[in-house]
């Protein structure tokens, strides 16, 4: 019995679910039925046999390469439909089919057409001939091509008439049958009982910042990607905000409203099968037969032409998703003759996306359940048509006409690819309106318009959408300050050409149409010329050098027109600051009429003979541009081509030097030192250069990347040719200079003084200073205009060692040192989330909601970095009581407003984070846009980065933050400089260098809890820090921007209770065991890795955990480490030094050019304590050989009159202070200066005679108190205080006999007579060739008168007599020769008895000694002679040792 009664049960359930699913179908052969015309009521044999060959004509046959196809028309000939009465609804004709398909239509339902059972279709079911007699003529053909997609070389080649007939139709494709007796297109299962069908892509299809490979194909005019709300309320409202609690789909609306199948009049001209229909054409890049090649062309070309941006835009894969005539759903039965026919068409590369919405029929606005009529459709509220991102993150309505009366209006507005009734959309990212608008008025309208960024010297054509334009109207575009006309292409387009900006980064873009006010407006990106995308490339570097010989330039053809045959002219552009007001100007034409071709070598000695009367300008640009734009595009306007900023020495070095000489790089340097010195001052602000790259890296608050020498993207560091990374200044300091550091490949900081390739800091910064238009604070221009361009003339142009390139590197810019460098303090949070404070407290708090991170309490420096937490997915055990770090929002005193957001999990394949500037999002894929700067702050991504994984925001005072995410897991850093120390408060404490007071309320107390108890952390302190949407004492407002009206509160839960427990062995059960282990497996030591394994269960999550963590300890323990540095140790001009270490323990040698000598010490070395060690021979410093040459001289002569002189002048000094003494004591002392002991003692033993050397008798008395001076010069005598002058002799006769030939006893050889004598010396007077002969002396006088005897007592003792050398002289003295000659010496007798009061040692102690006043007083004495010895005289020298005639001196004072 309950076997009956189930089967009862399912035969009934089957028989009624036959029933509904056949309900449409039903009504689909009633309208075909009365479509008949009784005209073909015939036998059905017959008429297969005479109305095929009619219907198919055209045979296509398959070809093996690309051929030009020319379809030719059909001669079937249109059988006349019988007269259809008028009706109400009159059908587009634009759609319509001709009678003769509409007997094609009835024939293939009936089966009239099939296909023959022999005939092969093919392993997957396609015909191997790709036409098969497929009629192509007839655009609305309902029978679908034979679907052969195929990949093979050549293939079906589409002509430029064939793409315009398929683009005359508003409708894509769609077929109800195809050639194998199938449905085509048509979903039958799509149905009142069945709203949606499940469709797999099979591909990736990017949609609203998701991505999906999957659709579901809705009866109710969506495409969908998730469940649809349980219920809708009316009007519909996206993003649902009770999400996750009601399900909030992802969906692509083209008329969001309940739909059911509808019905079509027999009179109707297109009687394809009133429903749902879809069609999928795949990988129609590489597809070469017909059918795909048509997709492709006809969808790319509407896209192109219709949708500003999308000029390189290939469709690889279409989806065509068409409702035709489906009717409300609530309606009475005739309301299903109510329908509306509509087509999505989506478009994909697999990275953009574009939709065209196709309206071809409306005729009623909304279901019953919304409130509209059941017979009309008509009040309540409209459809919904727009773009919803699902997961409660975004959504766009497609106002005016969203859910408004005016949505009839959507068949008649769009104006896509000229036709009414098209609207076309990007939306793989944000939705970007492609169609213009007239039905909507505000003051704020949004703008589309691509590019949206562009080069700040102008030239780039934006086209521009959002209203409908009049081409009787002007059309007025404005970009920051300055304004320029539009140019009207169509009702949906017109086209601005940026004039020159003087600005940077995002600057206001808007347009007016007519007198009417700026109301639609956009924001446009500025480029600086150094950071524009490059448009012409320079294939060597060929152009920074003085004298090249040619310079290969090239570019993309397509930048300028698709027409390779266009001419474009080359120009010459120059830029330079001579008044207030900075000028850009024209040079010369380089090129006046050149194909475009993509390349071009310049010959700069082709401009030699040029004669520029404004030849001052140092740098400039290549200008590349159509020279008759209109020839090609219709249009007046070109796009304009700009390189990066290029020195002009290449052009103007001739006429250089003609003007300044052959020196003229050196005329260009002194000319801007001149002008450079008048400036100001403008390195005191600027921050120091970190002595190291690791700390440079780690310093995100005050550098980023330089990308002139990026070891990431740019190494080739032309200006800085042996570093391997720089960075620079994030933001102008307050003069608007710039700091750059640059590091070698170990890693130090690389030093002007040391090497031309040093950092160099900018008197102006690449980004400018407000206000912009005024000389030095132009982005770029002006940097270069000041910094590099004399670079160029004075170092790059000239050699190192230079004069001019060393005052350039140690004057004009020098390298700041590191000495002083202050690392920032660093705090995070990570994981779920765990806290290190700037003081490196570590504590967990599980907070949910929105937190202060960080904020300054000081007044005059205000910043706030907030957080936003959010729970942790449930795991397979249920919900996860612990937070996660998902937002940050981060402002300074007056910046912008910076957020950065981690994106839904499937939102995360293109971009990681979302960054938005004051509610805004910014994307940095484009490499000009890499680096944004706005008020007070400058955001960028690493360069090696791609979805903008990491992000990191610079303010101007030096605050840092740097924001990272790795599968779906977020941490966030702040860096903080010096100036902050003390002024902190927040989760990341107070920055004292204490731990003690980190914990610190808002109200200022100190928190008194165990960091290891998570609950007093959490009550006691965390929560005291949440933000509201009001303003908090000391805790402020929250910053986030509110999208979706959700507000501080949506993310709070005071009802949050998190787990306060540290150890996973503490909150598992027993029975997990395994969990417990295995988070020691992955943590180790970590116990913030262990608790967030614990709780989530989530090995990805415990990584990251810890490889934060791990990372935020090494930064800190980076920059906590003290970095000793001696600094900068110049180098001497015209020298170098032979390494540039200057870390401890360096030593340094130096060495000097050629031609210089090196002066001080040779080598220093880096101590211990951070100072160079003292030179012991001075500071080193080089030297030129002649003036080292001179100053040898100069110090001996210094040394000579310094030294030498003084010393003469004390010697005088002493001298005669001593004879004043003695002449005071004896007014009658003289003193004799011997000449030398040897020469007094030879004297003595010749007055002694041979035998007899003594100088005394037997007695003891003198045996002479006659005495000769030994100076050649002055005669002395102690016989009376009368000196007498002697003159000089000679020591030869006239007959240059010598005088000092003896023979073994002494006696003179060969001498002449003592007649001969006197006569001689008569002779000797008067010879006037004898150099050394004076007259007579009245001596000789008196002792030519004297007795023989006499005379010889007189001559025969002197102590101090120098005598003759035998060797050297030619006259020896010889006291007891008879014929001697006088002039051989001169005896000299001191002048007091002191010499002689002690007798001689040959004389008893008993003895008296004679006086010599009293010996020459009294009569001669005679005395036995004594010899004297060293006891009573000077000794003699041997004969040798007397000295030359020319040194004989002596002086009596």
């Amino acid at each position: 019995m309950r076997f009956k009664i189930v089967l009862a049960l399912t035969l009934a359930f089957t028989l009624a679910g036959l029933v509904i699913a056949n309900e449409n179908y039903s009504s689909e052969l009633e309208n075909d039925t009365q479509a008949i015309d009784t005209k073909l009521k015939l036998s059905k044999d017959a008429e297969l046999v005479e109305m095929i060959p009619e219907i198919v004509q055209e045979q296509a046959k398959p070809t093996l390469k690309p051929v030009t196809t020319t379809v030719a028309p059909t001669t079937t000939k249109a059988t006349t439909p019988k007269p259809i009465p008028n009706v109400a609804i009159e059908p587009r004709m634009r759609n319509g089919v001709t009678p003769k398909n509409m007997t094609h239509n009835f024939l293939q339902r009936t089966g009239a057409l099939k296909a023959s059972q022999d005939f092969y279709l093919g392993e997957l079911g396609f015909d191997v001939d790709t036409d098969n007699g497929y009629d192509w003529s007839n655009n609305n053909n309902p029978v679908a091509p034979p679907n052969t997609p195929s990949h093979a070389a050549g293939g079906y080649t589409i002509t430029a008439q064939r793409l315009q007939q398929i683009r005359s139709n508003l409708m894509y494709w769609y077929f109800d049958q195809d050639m194998y007796g199938g449905r085509g297109d048509y979903q039958s299962d799509i149905h009142a009982s069945m709203t949606q069908l499940h469709k797999n892509l099979n591909f990736r299809l990017p949609f609203f910042g998701f991505i999906y490979n999957y659709t579901r194909l809705s009866l109710n005019g969506y495409l969908e990607f998730s469940d649809p709300p349980e219920y809708l309320t009316y009007p519909l409202v996206f993003p649902i905000k009770d999400w996750p609690k009601r399900r909030d789909p992802a969906f692509i609306g083209i008329w969001f409203s309940k739909c059911r199948v509808g019905r079509i009049y027999p009179t109707d001209i297109d009687q394809r099968t009133p429903g749902v229909y879809f069609r999928l054409e795949r990988d129609l890049i590489t597809r070469t037969d017909r059918f795909g090649v048509e997709v492709r062309e006809r969808t790319m070309w509407d896209i192109r032409e219709g949708v500003v941006g999308a000029e390189t835009f290939i469709p690889k894969h279409v989806v065509i998703a068409t409702w035709k005539n489906v009717s409300f759903a609530g309606g009475i039965d005739n309301a299903l003759y109510r329908t509306n026919t509509f087509q999505m068409v989506l478009a994909t590369d697999e990275v953009y996306t574009y939709a065209i919405y196709n309206y071809d029929l409306l005729r009623w606005s909304s279901n019953t359940e919304a409130g509209g009529d059941t017979t009309t459709g008509e009040g309540g509220v409209p459809a919904f048509v727009g773009f919803n991102a699902g997961n409660g993150t975004r959504s766009y309505e497609y106002t005016p006409y969203s859910q408004q009366m005016v949505i009839r209006d959507l068949t008649g507005r769009g104006w896509g690819n000229g036709f009414p009734g098209r609207h076309l959309f990007r939306i793989d990212e944000q939705i970007l309106i492609g169609s213009c608008n007239k039905d909507i008025d505000a003051s704020h309208l949004p703008l589309t318009f691509a590019p949206e960024a562009g080069n700040m010297l102008g030239g780039t054509v934006v086209n521009i959408t959002g209203p409908c334009f009049d081409p009787k109207k002007r059309v007025t575009c404005h970009f920051d300050t300055e304004d320029v006309l539009g140019t009207y292409v169509s009702t949906n387009r017109v086209i601005c050409v940026q004039p020159f900006l003087k600005a940077e980064g995002w600057v206001r873009f808007e347009i007016s149409i007519g007198n009417q006010r700026f109301k639609w407006r956009g924001k446009y990106f500025v480029e600086t010329p150094a950071l524009a995308t490059e448009k012409i490339f320079f294939e060597t570097e060929d152009v920074h050098q003085k004298s090249p010989d040619q310079i290969q330039i090239s570019w993309d053809p397509y930048n300028l027109t698709s027409n390779g045959n266009a001419n474009i002219m080359i120009s010459l552009w120059g830029y330079r600051e001579v008044t207030i007001y900075p000028q850009l100007e024209y040079i010369d034409v380089i090129e006046a009429g050149l194909t475009n071709t993509g390349s071009y070598v310049i010959y700069p000695n082709n401009y030699i003979n040029r004669n520029n009367y404004n030849n001052d300008l140092q740098f400039g640009f290549l200008q590349i541009n159509l020279t008759n734009p209109q020839q090609y595009s219709g249009l007046k306007i070109s796009p304009t081509l700009w390189s990066r900023p290029i020195p002009l020495g290449w052009y103007f070095n001739k006429q250089w030097e003609r003007k300044h000489g052959l020196r003229w790089p050196q005329a260009l340097c002194e000319n801007w030192m001149r002008n450079d010195r008048y400036l100001r001052t403008f390195t005191g602000d600027l921050p120091l250069c970190p002595c190291t790259l690791e700390q440079a890296v780690y310093d995100k608050g005050r550098y980023r990347p330089d990308k002139e020498c990026d070891k990431d993207s740019n190494p080739t560091c032309l200006q800085h040719k042996n570093a391997i990374h720089c960075v620079v200044s994030g933001t102008p300091v307050a003069e608007g200079a710039e700091q750059q550091c640059c590091y070698d490949r170990y890693g130090y900081l690389m030093l002007t003084q040391d090497q031309v390739w040093g950092s160099r800091p900018r008197r102006n910064h690449n980004l400018g200073k407000m206000p912009w238009n005024e000389a030095g604070k132009v982005p770029t221009l002006s940097n270069w205009f000041h910094d590099m361009r004399p670079w160029y003339s004075c170092c790059h142009w000239q050699q190192e060692q230079s004069v001019n390139c060393e005052t350039f590197r140690f004057e004009r810019r020098p390298s700041q040192d590191c000495v002083g460098y202050q690392a920032p303090g660093v705090a995070g949070v990570f994981g779920d989330p765990h806290f290190i404070t700037f003081d490196g407290t570590q504590y967990t708090f599980n907070g949910l909601g929105e937190f202060v991170l960080s904020r300054s309490i000081a007044a005059d420096q205000r910043f706030e970095v907030q957080g936003r937490f959010e729970q942790v997915p449930k795991n397979q055990y249920g919900q996860v009581m612990a937070t996660q770090l998902t937002a940050m929002a981060m402002r300074g005193n007056t910046t912008t407003t910076i957020e950065v957001l981690l994106r839904p999990k499937f939102a995360r394949w293109r971009y990681a984070l979302d960054v938005l500037a004051d509610g805004r999002r910014i994307y940095f894929d484009r490499e000009s846009m890499r680096f944004q700067h706005f008020d007070g702050v400058t955001v960028y991504t690493p360069t090696y980065l791609l979805n903008q994984s990491q992000v990191v925001v610079m303010f101007d005072s030096g605050v840092g933050v740097e924001v990272v995410e790795n599968e779906g897991f977020m941490t966030g850093r702040v860096y903080l400089p010096w100036t902050f120390i003390n002024k902190t408060a927040g989760l990341f404490g107070n920055w004292s260098f204490n731990a003690i007071d980190d914990l610190v309320l808002p109200d200022g107390t100190i928190a008194s809890v165990n960091l290891n108890n998570f609950q007093q952390i959490y009550y006691n302190f965390g929560l005291k820090w949440m933000l509201a949407d009001r303003n908090i004492p000391g805790v402020g407002t929250a910053l986030f921007s509110r999208e979706n009206g959700r507000t501080a509160s949506y993310y709070s839960n005071a009802s949050f209770v998190p787990n306060f427990t540290k150890e996973p062995q503490d909150f598992l059960p027993s029975n997990r065991s395994y969990d417990v282990e295995r988070a020691e497996e992955l943590c180790g030591e970590s116990y913030q890795c262990r608790y967030d394994y614990g709780m989530t269960l989530n090995s990805d999550m415990a990584h990251f955990t810890k490889n934060y963590y791990d990372s935020l300890v090494n930064i800190r323990n980076l920059n906590s480490k003290r970095i000793v540095s001696c600094g900068v140790l110049e180098t001497p001009r015209f020298g170098r030094k032979l390494s540039f270490d200057f870390m401890p323990g360096a030593k340094i040698a130096f060495e000097c050019d050629e031609g210089f000598v090196i002066m001080g010490d040779q080598r220093r070395e880096c101590m211990a304590n951070g100072l160079w060690n003292v030179p012991e021979f001075g500071y080193t410093y080089c030297l030129r050989e002649v003036f080292y040459t001179r100053r040898v001289a100069f110090i001996a002569i210094a040394i000579i009159v310094g030294v030498i002189l003084p010393l003469m002048v004390c010697i005088v000094c002493g001298i005669y202070r001593f004879r004043q003494k003695q002449l005071k004591e004896d007014p009658a002392w003289q003193m004799t200066i011997p000449r030398s002991r040897a020469s007094s003692r030879s004297n003595l033993r010749q007055l002694s005679g041979p035998d007899d050397d003594s100088d005394t008798d037997a007695t003891g008395t003198l045996k002479k108190t006659k005495k000769w001076d030994l100076d050649d010069e002055d005669v002395t005598s102690s016989e009376g205080d009368k000196p007498r002058q002697m003159g000089r002799r000679s020591l030869r006769d006239n007959s240059g006999t010598d005088h000092d030939q003896h023979d073994e006893d002494g006696t003179a050889i060969d001498e002449p007579a003592q007649g001969q004598e006197h006569e001689e010396q008569g002779q000797a007077h008067d010879t006037t060739n004898a150099a050394y002969h004076q007259p007579p002396s009245p001596e000789t006088d008196d002792e030519r008168n004297m007795p023989q005897h006499s005379v010889n007592l007189q001559r025969q003792y002197s102590p101090t007599f120098s005598g003759a050398d035998s060797r050297n002289s030619s006259v020896n003295y010889q006291p007891n020769a008879a014929l001697q000659n006088r002039f051989g010496g001169v005896p000299v007798l001191p002048n007091n008895t002191q010499f002689f009061n002690r007798p001689p040692s040959n004389i008893p102690a008993g003895g008296t000694g004679i006086s010599l006043r009293q010996a020459n007083n009294g009569a001669p004495q005679t005395t036995t002679a004594v010899p004297l010895t060293q006891d009573t005289g000077l000794p003699s020298p041997p004969y040798a040792a007397s000295p030359t005639p020319s040194v004989q001196r002596s002086t009596e004072v």
